[in-house]
């Protein structure tokens, strides 16, 4: 990959990182999460409602914050020269694949035979 490719992909990611964050929930003091849906005294349908919200809400966090992960693993590896190898082969991974899927870790062939195991 010539530098502005690379230049280009590491924006990507850092700009996915960026809104990823931005949207991040606020933590409460003491570092425990408000509940989106607060639990109130009503009926028990209703409070089996606000409980799957909140479920809901707390897994979509716990998604986000994996995404977050997968995106800052991806940014280290252009501190150590990595980015853009295959983690498995070693080769390199196609330019259209890193911009389909800027943070892949694993070129076509072993993403593709990592999926048929």
């Amino acid at each position: 990959m010539d530098p502005g490719q690379v230049a280009l992909l590491r924006s990507l990611l850092e700009q996915r990182l960026a809104a990823l964050a931005g949207t991040q929930e606020p933590q409460a003091v003491g570092g425990a999460r408000d509940l989106p849906v607060p639990e109130v005294e009503t009926s028990p349908a209703d409070k089996a409602t606000v409980r799957l919200l909140n479920d809901l809400a707390l897994e979509a966090a716990g998604h986000q914050a994996a995404q977050m992960q997968v995106l800052r693993h991806a940014l280290a590896k252009f501190d150590d020269g990595s980015y853009g190898l295959c983690e498995e082969c070693g080769n390199e991974i196609g330019f259209s694949r890193l911009q389909a899927r800027p943070e892949a870790r694993l070129c076509i062939i072993c993403q593709t035979r990592a999926e048929r195991r």
